[in-house]
C-alpha cells in the first residue's frame, strides 16, 4: 500500500498508521511492516502503531528513529506491506518451553536485540524464559560471546589487561573510585566501564560524572587508558556489549535478575575490553543480593569457570554485604568521601579496607605484588599520593577539573537529622530501605541528595545523637524522603525502630 509521510518526533523505530489502513494492509498494533523508500531504494522494519485520529488514512507517521534509516521527507510517498516475524522468536518460544538454545539461536536473539528487531514484550519474553528456566553455563557462555560479537571491543598490545566488577546489592559501593587509579598507579591498565545506578542511589558512572564525563566511544576509552593507564566510563556510550544495556532495561520493571544473564553481562563488558584478569566483588549479607556464604562460593566458582572458557583469569572476593561501603550514599556524598580518602584523610575504615583488598588482589594475580602482600601495597599507593595523582589524571583526560577537591563537592542545601531515640548499639542496617531513602531524596538524578550514615552496625549511640541525615536538593523531595523514612525501617538500635521521626517537621 502507497502511503504519504508524516514525520513524528518520537524517539522509537516504530510507524503510526491509521485503523483502516493497518487492517488493509494486515497487521495490527504490535506487528511489523515494512517501509520502502522509493527515492532512494532504502527498506526498513518497523513496528507498527495504530490511530484512530492523529493520522488519517492515506498516511504514515514515521517515528525519528525509524527515518534516521530511512531517510524520507515530510509529504514523500512510500511503500508499506506486511513484513515477517523475525526467526529468532521461534527460538524464545523454544526457551519458554525450556528447552536449550544452541550457540547460534542465542547468536539470533541476540543481534535482532541490538538491531532492534524485538519489540520490548518480545524482549521481555527472552528475559522472564531465562529466569524462569535457568541457563545452563554452555548458554551463557553462548550468550556472553554473542553480546561481545555484536558490539565494539577493545585492542590492547600490551598486557595484562586488569578489571574489576561487583554485583551490587549494598549501598555506598563507591570502591571503584579508588581501585582504579590504585592499580593504574601501579602501572597497570584499567579500562573501566560501568553502570549508571538502576535500583540504586547511585552507580559508578553517576558518580564519576559528578567529576568529568563519562560518555565516551569505545576508540577513545582505549586511547585514555593508553596514556594514563586508566578510565571509568559509562559503557552505555561505548556500544561495548550493547545488548546488555537493552536487556537491563527490560529486565528493570520486574527486578529480574536471572544469575544466568548477570553472570553474562558481567563478563561480556571484561572480555571486550580485553581484559586478561578479573576481580569480581559478592557482596553476601541478608540484605545483599547474595544472602549467605554458600551461595556466594557457588556464584564465584561460576564466574570462575566462564573465565577459563573466555581465556580470562578470574578471581572473586565474598565480602560483607550487611551494611553500607564508608559512611555516604549518593553520587556527592560518595564522591566527597572517596576523594578526602584519596587526599590522604582517614576516612571509613570499611572503604578503605574494601578498596585495599580488592585492588590487592588484582597487583597479586599481575605479579605486581607477592601472593599475600598485594594489599599492603595497595595501601602504600593510596596513602603516599600516587593513586590521588593518578585519579587527577584519569579525571582531566576525561575532560574534568584535574585540581578539584572533595572539599568542592557538595551536598544538597536541605537536610533532616535522625536522632536516636534512645541509647544502645546499632544492631541492623537495611541496605534496601537506605537506598530507597536515598532515592526518595532525588538520588541519583539530583547529585546532592542521599544519606549521611553518622553511626554503622556495631556502633553505639547514646538517646539524641544523630543516626544520618537526610540531604536533598529540593524542598519537597526532602519532605517525601521524611515520608517514605516514616514507613521504612532502614536502622535498628538494639531492637528499637531509628528512623521514626516527628510527625510535625519544620522546613526552612
Amino acid at each position: 500500500m502507497k502511503l504519504t509521510t508524516k514525520m513524528i518526533d518520537i524517539a522509537t523505530r516504530e510507524v503510526l498508521l491509521n485503523n483502516e489502513d493497518a487492517r488493509n494492509i494486515g497487521v495490527l498494533a504490535g506487528d511489523r511492516v515494512q517501509i520502502f523508500n522509493q527515492t532512494n531504494g532504502v527498506s526498513v522494519a518497523a513496528f507498527v502503531d495504530t490511530t484512530t485520529s492523529i493520522i488519517s488514512q492515506g498516511t504514515v507517521g514515521i517515528y525519528r528513529i525509524t527515518n534516521e534509516r530511512l531517510g524520507v521527507m515530510e509529504g514523500e510517498s512510500v511503500e508499506v506491506r506486511l513484513a515477517d516475524r523475525p526467526v529468532s522468536l521461534q527460538y524464545i518460544r523454544k526457551k519458554m518451553d525450556g528447552a536449550r538454545l544452541s550457540k547460534d539461536e542465542t547468536y539470533s536473539i541476540i543481534r535482532d536485540v541490538v538491531d532492534d528487531n524485538l519489540t520490548p514484550a518480545e524482549l521481555t519474553a527472552y528475559i522472564t524464559a531465562s529466569y524462569i528456566h535457568a541457563l545452563d553455563m554452555d548458554e551463557v557462555e553462548h550468550l556472553t560471546k554473542a553480546m561481545v560479537d555484536t558490539g565494539e571491543r577493545l585492542t590492547f598490545h600490551t598486557h595484562p589487561i586488569v578489571d574489576k566488577h561487583s554485583i551490587g546489592g549494598v549501598p555506598g559501593n563507591k570502591i571503584t573510585l579508588l581501585v582504579v587509579p590504585i592499580l593504574a598507579a601501579s602501572g597497570l591498565k584499567i579500562p573501566k566501564t560501568s553502570s549508571r545506578a538502576i535500583t540504586g542511589a547511585g552507580g559508578t558512572a553517576d558518580l564519576m560524572e559528578v567529576l568529568a564525563p563519562v560518555e565516551f566511544s569505545a576508540a577513545e576509552v582505549q586511547k585514555m587508558t593508553l596514556k594514563v593507564g586508566g578510565a571509568i566510563v559509562w559503557g552505555g556510550a561505548t556500544n561495548i556489549a550493547p545488548a546488555d544495556d537493552r536487556i537491563i532495561l527490560q529486565e528493570y520493571p520486574f527486578r529480574i535478575d536471572a544469575r544466568g544473564q548477570m553472570l553474562a553481562s558481567v563478563m561480556a563488558k571484561k572480555y571486550a575490553v580485553g581484559a586478561d584478569l578479573v576481580v569480581i566483588d559478592i557482596p553476601v549479607g541478608t540484605h545483599a543480593k547474595v544472602p549467605n556464604v554458600q551461595d556466594g562460593g557457588k556464584l564465584a566458582r561460576e564466574f570462575i569457570e566462564l573465565g577459563e572458557r573466555l581465556n580470562m583469569r578470574v578471581e572473586c572476593a565474598l565480602t560483607y554485604g550487611d551494611s553500607p561501603v564508608g559512611r555516604s550514599i549518593g553520587p556527592n556524598l560518595e564522591v566527597r568521601e572517596a576523594l578526602s580518602i584519596l587526599e590522604g584523610g582517614e576516612g571509613p575504615g570499611s572503604l578503605i579496607q574494601k578498596s585495599i583488598a580488592i585492588a590487592g588482589i588484582a597487583l597479586e594475580m599481575s605479579g605486581k605484588a607477592p601472593r599475600g602482600g598485594g594489599s599492603a601495597l595497595a595501601n602504600q599507593i593510596l596513602k603516599n599520593g600516587e593513586a590521588h595523582k593518578k585519579f587527577m589524571e584519569i579525571i582531566e583526560i576525561q575532560g574534568g577539573n584535574a585540581r578539584v577537591k572533595s572539599t568542592d563537592i557538595l551536598p544538597g542545601k536541605y537536610e533532616f537529622v535522625v536522632n536516636a531515640p534512645a541509647s544502645g548499639y546499632v544492631v541492623e542496617m537495611n541496605n534496601q530501605s537506605l537506598i530507597s531513602l536515598a532515592r526518595s531524596a532525588g538520588a541519583p538524578h539530583d547529585r546532592g541528595a542521599g544519606i549521611l550514615l553518622h553511626a554503622k552496625k556495631g556502633n553505639r549511640v547514646e538517646k539524641g545523637e544523630p543516626i544520618f541525615t537526610i540531604f536533598a536538593e529540593r524542598n519537597w523531595r526532602l519532605q517525601k524522603a521524611v515520608e517514605e523514612g516514616r514507613r521504612l525501617m532502614p536502622v535498628l538500635v538494639e531492637g528499637m525502630l531509628l528512623d521514626r521521626v516527628p510527625h510535625e517537621t519544620k522546613w526552612e
